[in-house]
C-alpha cells in the first residue's frame, strides 16, 4: 500500500480577539489595555518578552480604538489620533517619540508603545524625552502561565493542522520552556518527527523528540 502523503498546510497567524491566549500571566496587561482612554498621559507601554502575545494585544487595542501603527523611526507628526508604535526599544527617532508623547495627552489622542525592555533602560541622547520615558506607564506580560501555555500550544498544533493525542499537551506544559518561540520550535519538530515516521504525535512521540532535543543540548555543554 502506498504511503499516505501529509499536507503541509499552515494556517497563518491570527490576531482575532478569540484567539487570544488570556491568563493571570497577562491579565494585568489586558485590564490596563482596557482603561483607555484614561491612561495616565495619553500613553501606555507594553513590555513584555518575546512571544508573550505583546502584538496580538496590541494590535487588538488598535482594532478597538481605531489607532494607526507608525514606525518608530518614522516622522509623522501629522496624525493626531490614537496610535500604536511597536518594538521601540528595537531602535527609534527621539525627536519623533519625543513629540509622538506630548500628543498623547491630547483630546482624541493615545499612545500604546510595546517593547521587550522598560522604557527606563531606553537609550536616549534627549534629556526631556529621558523624563518623559521615565514617567511613561508601564503595563507587563509575564512568561506564560499553565493555562496560556497549554492555550499556545494548542493553536500552534491547529496552526500545523495537527490533532496530538489527549495527554501531548498536558504532558508538553509541565516539561518545555515557558515561551511561545519555544513552543513554536518544539511543535515544528514534533512536525517534523512525525511526518517523517508517520507517526502521531503522541505522548511516546514527544518524549521521544524532547530527549533528543536534550541529548543535543549536552553535547554542547
Amino acid at each position: 500500500m502506498a504511503r499516505q502523503l501529509r499536507l503541509k498546510l499552515r494556517r497563518p497567524p491570527s490576531y482575532d480577539r478569540d484567539d487570544f491566549a488570556a491568563g493571570s500571566s497577562n491579565a494585568a496587561a489586558r485590564a490596563a489595555l482596557g482603561a483607555w482612554p484614561d491612561w495616565h498621559g495619553g500613553a501606555l507601554v507594553l513590555v513584555g518578552p518575546e512571544g508573550v502575545g505583546k502584538t496580538h494585544l496590541a494590535r487588538l487595542w488598535a482594532e478597538q480604538s481605531g489607532a494607526v501603527e507608525l514606525s518608530a523611526k518614522g516622522s509623522d507628526l501629522i496624525h493626531a489620533g490614537p496610535t500604536l508604535i511597536e518594538d521601540v526599544d528595537q531602535g527609534f527617532d527621539e525627536e519623533f517619540l519625543f513629540h509622538r508623547i506630548n500628543m498623547a495627552g491630547r483630546s482624541g489622542g493615545g499612545l500604546l508603545l510595546s517593547a521587550r525592555t522598560l522604557p527606563t533602560a531606553w537609550a536616549t541622547r534627549l534629556p526631556d524625552l529621558r523624563s518623559r520615558l521615565n514617567a511613561l506607564p508601564v503595563a507587563e506580560i509575564e512568561p506564560p502561565d499553565d493555562e496560556v501555555l497549554e492555550a499556545v500550544l494548542r493553536r500552534l498544533f491547529a496552526r500545523c493542522n495537527i490533532t496530538p493525542h489527549d495527554d501531548v499537551i498536558p504532558y508538553l506544559v509541565k516539561r518545555i520552556e515557558r515561551s511561545a518561540p519555544a513552543a513554536w520550535v518544539l511543535v515544528q519538530r514534533l512536525d517534523a518527527v512525525s511526518g517523517e515516521t508517520h507517526r502521531p504525535v503522541s505522548r511516546v512521540l514527544a518524549r521521544q523528540v524532547l530527549e533528543d532535543e536534550t541529548e543535543n543540548l549536552d553535547l554542547f555543554e
